[in-house]
């Protein structure tokens, strides 16, 4: 019973992220992320929107029935005051706290179109995981516009947030929301000076379910890169399995753990520091061992500045 707790806890971890379901995808099937993913043309009270797969959609009035499938995506909605919108939500959409009383559609590879389209949504914003051209062919042809975000870099994060403005109509919002993002990573960049020489692991997945950690092109990343902390992984690209020897080899200052851990024995925190082979890990002797619960680190959203924020705070310790 204690190992389905723990996969059923690894599996909220893995599609909250969104990230290994990203990172399977076939090259056949990968699309790139448009570049300047807004292209707006307005008539009246009609737009279009180019969303950040380089789709065309056409809106006439501003959504009002809009179904989230990533935990993100609430999350942008939430910043730039279009939650009151939302009328249902992916499996793991869970912020803010007022969007737990909505109904919960199936996401990932269970999404079910029918599921959704009974909800009698008129937008629905997805991205690129895990749904296959047939779902979002059969929630367009039901008269339901479809969105996709996709955002593994702040960068991109800003894209999304500008697209799904653009949608909701509330694009002076969304440019406050990336104004004070900038500016408050413009702020943390302020402490890089007295952490330079520092290093840093990410740990997305812990070792019982084999290590996983984020290079060069993600969020997590540029974040270390702000508080001028070097990434040891960041001669990977993107997501990537990792092994404990690279760890134990590259020798972290620090280690930032998004685990959720279990209601049963050991916290991540203190897993970490008890790993076989790891006592000689500089941020292990120090216990410089950060878990954050929050999703702030692990979401790519408004809420990254929360956890640049929580990060600075704990080196600064």
């Amino acid at each position: 019973m204690k190992k389905f707790k723990h996969l059923a806890l690894l599996l909220a971890l893995v599609l909250s992220l969104g990230i290994f379901l990203a990172c399977e995808k076939p090259e056949s099937q990968k699309e790139e992320v448009v570049e300047s993913p807004v292209e707006e043309t307005q008539s009246g009270s009609e737009i279009t929107v180019t969303d950040m797969m380089g789709r065309e959609i056409n809106f006439t009035e501003v959504p009002s029935k809009v179904i989230v499938l990533k935990p993100s995506e609430s999350e942008i909605l939430d910043a730039i005051g279009g939650i009151d919108s939302l009328i249902g939500r992916g499996t793991y959409v869970d912020y803010p706290e007022s969007v737990l009383d909505l109904p919960v559609v199936a996401t990932g590879r269970d999404t079910n179109a029918e599921e959704i389209i009974a909800l009698e949504p008129d937008l629905v914003l997805m991205s690129d995981m895990a749904q296959t051209e047939e779902q979002i062919s059969s929630l367009e042809n039901a008269g339901i516009k479809v969105v996709m975000t996709s955002a593994a870099t702040i960068d991109e994060v800003y894209k999304s947030i500008e697209v799904v403005g653009k949608v909701m109509r509330l694009e002076e919002n969304a440019e406050g929301v990336i104004a004070q993002m900038k500016s408050d990573f413009e702020e943390l960049s302020k402490t890089a000076e007295q952490n330079a020489g520092k290093t840093i692991y990410f740990e997305i997945s812990p070792l019982e379910y084999g290590l996983w950690s984020g290079g060069s092109g993600t969020f997590m990343d540029e974040i270390g890169n702000i508080l001028g902390l070097e990434n040891i992984f960041s001669d990977i690209e993107g997501w990537s399995e990792v092994s404990e020897e690279e760890v134990i080899a590259r020798n972290p200052d620090y280690i930032v753990t998004i685990a959720m851990g279990s209601t049963e024995g050991e916290t991540p925190v203190e897993e970490i520091l008890g790993r076989a082979g790891w006592e000689g890990i500089s941020a292990v002797q120090n216990e410089k061992v950060l878990n954050l619960t929050d999703d702030s680190l692990s979401r790519p959203s408004p809420r990254l500045v929360q956890g640049a924020k929580a990060l600075s705070e704990f080196i600064s310790e």
